[in-house]
């Protein structure tokens, strides 16, 4: 890994854990952390710069620190304190530009690794089985933190281009969960009750928030023999859930609701503070997304801790018991199952 490692969107809990994580490699010398407020978390022996990628000071950061990593995490959908929607839009978009431009300008960068989504693909009643890292959406994003992610994948490639001595690395992660999880579906999950799109079932990959941090070490360290780590990667744990599962093992009862008027759930959802509740959210709880994660283990060489499953099941335990216990809505659900089933062998 090079001497120096530069990290964006320090304040946030994922952020102060990769940069606590990578001061213990041996190869690193200095960490540089980021972000336009002060951390509540302690960031060990890194150095903290308060300064928003928004402006033009962050060229001076990479300026006067010779920085041959950049790790952006700041790329997110809910905003750190009071901030709003459009401040989480400015910060993923304009502060991706003027990070770029500051890594452009700056001879010492040798590496850069951003994280990304999943989102990218979209979600539509046509779209794939799977989706690789090269399958074209069939529906670009047209709003929320879905589309700030799709801008700024556009502004990386052209950085890759302008730049072809840097190393670029891109993880599309899956929806990130785990006892902190701090995502819109996560904020969606933990409601006391699930409003459901009437008549879908959709189904979603998770990755844990370990597997994000080891995955972001791989990505910023130099490539294993026999892996390239410079590209675009899918980052997933195994096997997928039913939306219905997740709510059964969150013991979360659903309310299904009408596809015209999910939008009005939406909006209430806002008000309440749900930064990220948009017509994208609604559209990945109504037709799901699943990628494919070969590359990851055949090029990046990076095998997820946790399934699917398991990255949800410590998410739900951190999260706590739901209004209904998981075991009495299972046991209710085979009943209802096994009635269905004797009614249809009696019409049959």
């Amino acid at each position: 890994m090079g001497k120096v490692v530069l990290v964006t969107g320090a304040a946030r809990q994922l952020g102060g854990r990769f940069v606590r994580r990578v001061q213990r490699d041996p190869g690193v010398e200095r960490v540089i952390a980021v972000d336009a407020v002060e951390p509540a978390h302690e960031l060990g022996d890194a150095e903290f710069v308060r300064a928003d990628i928004r402006r033009p000071a962050i060229a001076r950061v990479l300026a006067e620190h010779p920085v041959d990593t950049v790790v952006h995490m700041d790329v997110t959908g809910t905003p750190l304190g009071t901030g709003g929607r459009a401040t989480v839009k400015e910060t993923n978009v304009i502060g991706t530009m003027q990070l770029l431009g500051a890594c452009q300008k700056s001879p010492s960068v040798k590496r850069l690794v951003v994280k990304s989504s999943t989102s990218v693909y979209g979600s539509a009643p046509r779209d794939p089985a799977v989706f690789t890292e090269t399958t074209p959406p069939k529906s670009l994003p047209s709003g929320g933190f879905a589309k700030d992610a799709v801008e700024v994948e556009g502004y990386v490639r052209g950085f890759a281009r302008r730049r072809p001595d840097v190393a670029v690395c891109v993880l599309r992660f899956a929806n990130i969960l785990g006892p902190a999880a701090d995502s819109p579906l996560a904020e969606y999950l933990s409601l006391p009750v699930l409003p459901t799109v009437f008549g879908y079932d959709p189904r979603l990959q998770f990755v844990h928030e370990d597997d994000v941090l080891d995955v972001l070490m791989i990505a910023s360290d130099e490539p294993r023999r026999g892996t390239l780590n410079s590209g675009t990667f899918n980052v997933a744990g195994e096997g997928v859930l039913l939306l219905s599962q997740c709510s059964r093992r969150l013991g979360r009862p659903t309310v299904p609701v009408p596809l015209p008027a999910v939008t009005w759930v939406g909006t209430a959802l806002r008000t309440v503070g749900m930064t990220d509740f948009s017509p994208e959210q609604i559209r990945l709880l109504t037709h799901g997304r699943v990628v494919s994660t070969d590359q990851m283990r055949e090029t990046l060489g990076f095998e997820p801790t946790y399934s699917t499953m398991e990255a949800f099941t410590d998410f739900a335990r951190g999260r706590g018991a739901g209004l209904l216990p998981p075991e009495a809505v299972a046991r209710t659900v085979d009943r209802l199952d096994h009635l269905a089933r004797l009614v249809s062998k009696e019409r049959t």
